[in-house]
């Protein structure tokens, strides 16, 4: 069986790491199913203008594996712990974001996903982009690593000498598919 994996974007800038991300996971031949937060749509018509997502934009052209879900129905799949999946991520994930699953709170198809994967002990990668830091920000960083999330900044290294931005979004995806056991062959491994 492929690899499901639950992708949730909210409104952090970096919609070039969520696009990015998806697409290496559709290629990989994951299942993808994604929620985008209210402004986490605004982010991906800022940032790289996408005013409707769709499968096949969000995915590069591998929308087959995607399933896009409405972040206000929470009554969608990956809302129920009996819906099977390998691990979720949220990229970009605001501050915000992170201090709702510290509260446990769920108003959103993100939110609830995201309290699912930690309540069914799946993995939780939390792609926080936002600088700099308030000590909210990291006490509610804290406690969803107690939870069992894990909190991986979107800031990429420099070892491999990045030439382009694709280039530093493509480290940090693969450090993502890395953190979910996705393969991918993004050069992004410290040779010494």
């Amino acid at each position: 069986m492929a690899k499901r994996i639950v992708v949730g974007i909210t409104g952090a800038s970096g919609a070039p790491y969520a696009v990015r991300t998806i697409e290496r996971l559709a290629r990989a031949g994951v299942e993808v199913h994604v929620a985008i937060s209210t402004l986490g749509r605004r982010l991906l018509h800022d940032e790289l203008d996408i005013s409707r997502p769709d499968p096949d934009r969000l995915s590069n052209g591998c929308g087959d594996r995607l399933v896009i879900h409405n972040d206000n129905d929470l009554g969608a799949t990956p809302a129920s712990g009996s819906f099977l999946h390998d691990g979720m991520i949220i990229v970009p994930c605001s501050s915000n974001t992170i201090g709702a699953i510290a509260a446990g709170l769920t108003q959103s198809l993100v939110q609830r996903a995201a309290m699912v994967t930690l309540k069914e002990r799946r993995r939780l990668i939390l792609a926080h982009r936002e600088t700099p830091v308030t000590a909210i920000d990291l006490r509610n960083m804290a406690r969803v690593s107690e939870a069992g999330a894990i909190i991986a900044p979107l800031s990429p290294g420099f070892y491999m000498k990045p030439q382009t931005v694709d280039e530093i979004v493509d480290f940090m995806a693969g450090r993502l598919l890395d953190l979910v056991g996705v393969e991918h062959d993004m050069n992004m491994r410290w040779k010494g």
